[in-house]
């Protein structure tokens, strides 16, 4: 059996987004910015595209920004509002620790450029808690930044009351919803978000694309430099193609919402009752406040890689909360987090699964995922010392 497990990390092109994409490859590939007929029929296809995003989300069309992706959406946003907070004398920002690094480093670049940034803790539920929040905003607190779902964890962020009080105190307020958009009702009015940061790739539509969402009066800071185009706010020819691919996607996605997240709550569920009977585990994360495709656990005693590798050879595409950067192993900052040690956090797995995920996949993951831990414990002189006594068990 072959499973696709790592829809956080992307997701498969619908079918519905590709055929899209083609069409406007062939059908409608003037540049938006010329004057003769296939250029302004271009033109009218991208405002259509920028109106039907908007209203999705409940926005104004000269709202939505079009940009590659999430990452630069969130550095677009951060960037603007530290830069709006410099010309008030505002010069502090609130956010999480456990973010995505396109947040995390856009905060550090800041840090290092005379910006104070106070990153909340989560706990182990890995919820912000709206309180903690309230009590870190300062008379020159210029941005709250925090993400809609947590893209490891997938625990969902109580947005519109953060969006509240910050609307209350008179701060922007940004959420990284990449991880949101398309899978959850969103309405930027009533959940009071200044800024919102989304990806096509997460929704089933292409790489390479998405947008930021900055409210009318927000004044945008440019990352890019050259044409007009975006109303002078991001240069470079529209990428059309991906654009009309990426509404599509987010059309087809909010339309089966409903269905999809039903259905798929249970599949979850049904998971988390399985692998928590492997001995000496935990789910991370809250149980109820995530998302419905997300499960994600660490197993004592094993190392993450060697879970994934040895799931794949079974036909398992997952993630774990390890990742290897500049040639060390380093533990997932999220799991670091919620309190989860180095030791516990390097052996950890993270299933996000598709729309079609049912429960004979679930069987399958779920005695693969047994068996492997199993095998892998067999042979770790870190179980070993554990069961010996030699060492305590944490989990």
């Amino acid at each position: 059996m072959k499973i696709y497990a790592d829809n956080a990390a992307t997701t498969k092109m619908s079918d519905t987004a590709i055929a899209v994409m083609l069409d406007y490859m062939q059908n409608h590939y003037g540049n938006p910015s010329s004057l003769y007929m296939i250029g302004q029929e271009a033109k009218e296809k991208l405002e259509q595209a920028r109106s039907d995003t908007a209203e999705i989300i409940n926005a104004e069309p000269r709202e939505i920004l079009f940009t590659s992706g999430g990452s630069e959406a969130d550095n677009q946003a951060i960037l603007s509002a530290a830069a709006i907070g410099r010309k008030q004398g505002k010069k502090h920002i609130v956010s999480t620790a456990f973010e995505h690094h396109a947040v995390l480093h856009t905060l550090k670049k800041l840090e290092s450029d005379g910006f104070e940034v106070t990153l909340l803790p989560v706990h182990e539920n890995g919820v912000v808690d709206p309180g903690e929040l309230k009590a870190s905003l300062r008379d020159d607190t210029c941005l709250v930044t925090v993400m809609f779902v947590n893209n490891e964890i997938g625990t969902i962020q109580p947005i519109s009351e953060i969006g509240e009080i910050c609307h209350r105190h008179g701060v922007i307020f940004h959420t990284d919803a990449v991880q949101a958009v398309g899978h959850l009702p969103i309405d930027v009015k009533a959940m009071n978000i200044d800024m919102l940061s989304a990806s096509a790739h997460k929704f089933h539509g292409p790489k390479g694309v998405g947008f930021l969402y900055a409210r009318k009066g927000i004044r945008l800071t440019n990352l890019i430099e050259g044409g007009a185009q975006e109303r002078g706010k991001r240069a470079g020819t529209e990428n059309l193609p991906g654009i009309a691919s990426m509404v599509a996607a987010l059309k087809e996605s909010v339309d089966n919402m409903q269905g999809v997240s039903e259905r798929l709550t249970a599949v979850r569920d049904y998971l988390i009752k399985g692998l928590s009977e492997i001995p000496h585990c935990a789910l991370n994360g809250d149980a109820v406040f995530r998302m419905c495709n997300n499960v994600n656990f660490s197993f004592e005693g094993i190392e993450g890689e060697s879970l994934l590798i040895l799931l794949d050879r079974k036909g398992i595409s997952a993630s774990s909360g390890s990742a290897c950067t500049s040639g060390s192993l380093d533990p997932s900052h999220v799991l670091l987090a919620i309190g989860r040690v180095h030791e516990v956090a390097h052996g950890s797995l993270r299933l996000s699964l598709s729309d079609d995920a049912d429960i004979e996949q679930a069987d399958y993951i779920i005695a693969s995922v047994k068996e492997v831990v199993e095998y892998l414990r067999s042979f770790s002189p870190v179980w070993r010392d554990l069961v010996s006594g030699k060492s305590k068990f944490i989990l």
